[in-house]
């Protein structure tokens, strides 16, 4: 049996030919479930592997520079900011729950574990309103 699969009377694919075309054709279904709209297909893995990464990226830097509102933010949306781990996205949590809403971007700095540096690195961010 020949090693080589016949095309047409004149052409011939070799067997690591069509491992290459199925996983280009692999990632181009994967493109096209992951995003809601049409995704470019790709002559080659590595530009539809970089065509991955800057979505991911893009949507990473969409959501580290949206604004969050700390009196309605869940504790997945506070460690998004810069310097807001776990414990105190609580602490803030837990602040609002018994004072109350906060009526300025600034007295978030009355939890515990949030200084005036960290409210500066996140300032731009931060609301107290929708």
């Amino acid at each position: 049996m020949n090693a080589h699969h016949k095309i047409s009377s004149h052409s011939y694919i070799s067997p690591s030919s069509y491992t290459a075309m199925s996983i280009v054709s692999l990632l181009c279904a994967l493109l096209m479930l992951n995003n809601a709209h049409a995704a470019p297909c790709f002559d080659n893995p590595q530009r539809a592997y970089d065509y991955l990464l800057a979505q991911e990226n893009a949507k990473i830097q969409a959501r580290n520079e949206a604004t969050v509102n700390i009196n309605r933010a869940s504790e997945g949306e506070l460690v998004s900011l810069n310097g807001i781990g776990s414990s105190k996205a609580q602490a803030i949590i837990l602040y609002r729950e018994m004072f109350g809403e906060f009526k300025t971007v600034d007295e978030l700095a009355k939890v515990k574990g949030i200084g005036a540096k960290t409210l500066e690195k996140n300032r731009r961010r931060l609301s107290v309103q929708d």
